[in-house]
């Protein structure tokens, strides 16, 4: 179901060429994160001044919010080549082994996902960023041995979307942790109308608002958003981008005005009208709206929740009042004392 969905922060198949055109290649052009972006520049700064690697660097936060991008641009402000992999690719110890011991002096090694790393590679990884050696086991049983292995200085730039995974061993091994938080509207005006630029497309101001006020603070799912907005107006004989395409077409996708999508006005009216509005446990509200579990509480669940749609309590899901306003039906008194009592965890 998420693969589908137009406003999921995950990268899609065809999202990867069209990020590539708009990524901005250094931090200048990077929009928003400022507090993240000065610390980085203070670090990489640092670093060149003393002709070294930077320190490892982990950046978390939500998925679409430019952490592959921001370390892109760490390898481009440092003149240095880049390497990329991803947690789940790296199935073995020796896969990761193979991958530090071709690296050159200086390179950034960017490992997304970091947190599903297998245990293995995660204790070989220990050794590496603290002293940039990896010992290579040669034999079986009895007579194995471990052959210490040098490894150039390189920077790990490691992403995650669940920072409380991390072991804290491997988190302590990071010189600067960053956070990524998801984007203000006037932020996200500011990426529509830089990637509208570099796509070579006339947008109204009123289109680029009304597709930011869509985009659920995540600048992906607002590039996502503009190309969806482009092809309308381009079927309908049209270059310009007015205000009128983008809700015809946001309309037209079922993202309404404050980026909900079908699944989840889905969840927020069976929450309402088949449990009059809760509380009610994940599973049950998962098998009512004919999903998966996973798919309800990973995908749905952050967003309703963060924006006031929906709460957890210790009973289950509740529909706020806000959710109630937001599929049109009218809250029932005393919504909010069902914050308040206690039980056990659904």
């Amino acid at each position: 179901m998420s693969e589908e969905r137009l406003v999921n922060p995950q990268s899609g198949n065809d999202d990867a060429a069209a990020e590539h055109a708009l990524r901005p290649k250094t931090l200048g052009d990077f929009i928003g994160q400022h507090r993240v972006r000065e610390q980085i520049d203070v670090l990489l700064t640092a670093a060149r001044k003393r002709d070294a690697a930077a320190d490892h660097i982990l950046l978390s936060g939500p998925p679409g919010l430019g952490k592959t991008t921001l370390a892109m641009i760490l390898a481009s402000e440092m003149q240095a080549p880049i390497r990329i992999s991803s947690g789940p690719a790296i199935t073995h110890a020796g896969d990761l082994a193979a991958i530090l011991s071709s690296l050159v002096e200086g390179e950034i090694f960017f490992l997304d996902e970091i947190h599903r790393l297998p245990r293995p590679a995660e204790e070989l990884l220990y050794l590496a960023m603290e002293d940039f050696r990896v010992d290579v086991v040669v034999g079986k049983g009895p007579g194995a041995t471990a052959i210490p292995l040098q490894l150039p200085r390189f920077t790990l730039v490691g992403a995650t979307t669940r920072a409380g995974l991390l072991p804290s061993p491997l988190r302590d091994r990071f010189g600067f942790t960053a956070h990524l938080d998801f984007y203000e509207e006037s932020e996200l005006e500011e990426v529509i109308s830089r990637s509208a630029t570099l796509l070579g497309l006339t947008i109204d101001k009123s289109a680029i608002a009304e597709i930011a006020s869509r985009s659920r603070g995540t600048p992906r799912i607002a590039n996502r958003l503009l190309r969806r907005v482009r092809d309308f107006a381009q079927v309908q004989g049209s270059n310009a981008l007015s205000h009128q395409h983008a809700k015809a077409a946001l309309d037209m996708y079922e993202v309404d005005a404050k980026g909900l999508d079908r699944l989840d006005r889905s969840v927020l009216i069976a929450l309402i009208e088949r449990f009059g509005g809760g509380p009610v446990g994940l599973s049950t509200l998962a098998i009512a709206v004919g999903e998966e579990t996973e798919t309800v509480e990973s995908v749905a669940e952050p967003f309703l929740v963060r924006n006031g749609f929906m709460a957890r309590t210790p009973r289950g899901r509740i529909a706020t009042a806000m959710g109630w306003e937001h599929v049109g039906r009218t809250p029932p008194a005393g919504i909010a004392t069902l914050f308040d009592t206690p039980a056990p965890d659904a």
